[in-house]
């Protein structure tokens, strides 16, 4: 098992290839947030356009807006979905992490401008028929065309909303909550088609409505294409495999995957694949882990640390086993430096991608350092291959690890500037824990590094 190990990790072949994707390029997250907000923007004008008066009245205030809660709802539910699409330009360029973001915010306003319209409606409904709230509830549920199914839908969206809520989501099994977000899909058929059975935007004109089905129509497409299609094609053709599995330091074990054709996988060094594997208990089950080396033609390796039961598992994976992947996602590549000089700094984990990057990253002798930081000297998974990739490029490989008794060495702005006395001119690749992240990014930024030289990404939800 050693041998394939370092077989491996000193891949000429994998280093080529990751050179020669490297591609430095910008962010596309500022023109994509432009967008989304001129599409916020074209609802109101269309809701205008259909509004051109209300009277003082404040059954017509209440229905007025009600329905604009009711548009922006529903062009922010097509947002929410466009987001779980994982569409490579949001996942490579933007960054998974950055999405997950964007997904978690929308998705609270989308439930917040459902949760008013409801209410805003009802309310309006009510004031102006002059019955109860609860009759006129049952009233428009019972009555008015797809409403059941509306108000299915709806019930399903709470549901998906607070369940996804953080103190919740921390307490649940991450299988669990996922199936349950899945039935976000379910929520939206639902809810969809109300919109246009009963909206006053949409009853009377054509070219509205075939907006409307045209943003929905093509969010669904890109889910089924990349959520279904893309997944199954790579699958056939790459047919990958277990080949062994190898133990890096106590509780980290290497997985090693065989396939056909892996250089084409389109993978670069910090990136990462949602894995299945199709072995009792874990088949059900989809992960993020990272490439701990450069892609071979007919290899991949990821290094996993036991932190949960799927992580755990990963030990006793037998040779042979299938595996199901999705991906390659994230952003923290080596497209992402700004200048000459880098820094690598992890974590526990976090080493696995920046493993890959530092094997890969293009630097002159003496341009660029590794800082890696771990409870035990044990602890430092990969230390040897690491040490061969230092002597090899003539980088700097430096670690942190606890002192006797447990004393933990901290990462401030003066141990970094003694370290790199021109840090500030280094792009820092950051990967590690939340509090390790946090403690760094903020000694690095005392320290005199930009903001926009300092590259991060966490699989956290």
């Amino acid at each position: 098992m050693a041998a394939t190990s370092t077989m491996i990790h000193n891949s000429r072949a994998g280093r080529r290839q990751a050179m020669r994707r490297i591609r430095p390029r910008r962010s596309p997250a500022v023109p994509l947030l432009l967008l989304a907000w001129a599409g916020a923007a074209g609802v109101v004008w269309l809701w205008w356009g259909n509004t051109p008066y209300v009277r003082p009245v404040a059954a017509d205030r209440l229905i007025a807006a009600g329905r604009i809660t009711g548009l922006l709802g529903g062009y922010a539910i097509s947002l929410v979905v466009l987001q779980m699409a994982r569409v490579p330009a949001l996942e490579r360029r933007v960054g998974s992490d950055r999405v997950a973001r964007w997904h978690a915010m929308t998705g609270r306003y989308a439930i917040s401008l459902v949760v008013a319209h409801v209410v805003l409606i009802l309310w309006g409904y009510s004031a102006q028929s002059g019955q109860p709230i609860t009759r006129q509830t049952a009233s428009v549920v019972l009555d008015y065309p797809e409403m059941v199914k509306a108000t299915a839908g709806t019930v399903l969206l709470l549901v998906i909303g607070f369940v996804s809520a953080g103190a919740l989501r921390r307490r649940m099994r991450y299988e669990t909550w996922y199936y349950i977000h899945l039935l976000t899909y379910a929520a939206v058929y639902l809810t969809f088609w109300h919109q246009l059975a009963t909206g006053a935007e949409f009853a009377g004109d054509a070219t509205a409505r075939a907006v409307w089905y045209a943003l929905y129509g093509t969010v669904t497409a890109l889910v089924l294409w990349y959520r279904v299609l893309v997944p199954v094609r790579l699958n056939l053709k790459h047919r990958m495999r277990v080949e062994e599995t190898v133990e890096e330091a106590p509780g980290v074990v290497s997985v090693l995957i065989k396939g056909r054709r892996l250089h084409r996988l389109g993978a670069e060094p910090g990136q990462f694949f949602r894995w299945r594997f199709l072995a009792e208990g874990l088949r059900w089950s989809s992960n993020p882990y990272s490439l701990s080396a450069p892609p071979r033609p007919d290899l991949l390796r990821i290094t996993v640390k036991a932190a949960g039961g799927h992580s755990s598992a990963l030990a006793g994976l037998r040779p042979g086993t299938r595996v199901w992947a999705e991906g390659p996602y994230g952003a923290m590549t080596a497209s992402r430096r700004r200048g000459g000089k880098v820094l690598l700094l992890a974590g526990g984990a976090g080493i696995t991608p920046l493993r890959a990057l530092f094997e890969t990253l293009p630097a002159a002798p003496g341009d660029l350092t590794l800082l890696y930081r771990a409870r035990r000297k044990q602890d430092l998974a990969l230390w040897a291959e690491l040490q061969e990739i230092a002597a090899d490029r003539g980088a700097r490989l430096v670690y942190a690890v606890n002192g006797p008794g447990g004393a933990r060495p901290e990462i401030t702005a003066e141990a970094l500037r003694r370290m790199l006395p021109d840090i500030e001119e280094h792009d820092v690749f950051l990967c590690g824990p939340p509090g390790l992240a946090e403690e760094s990014y903020a000694a690095l930024r005392e320290a005199g590094v930009p903001e926009r030289r300092i590259h991060h990404e966490s699989f956290k939800l």
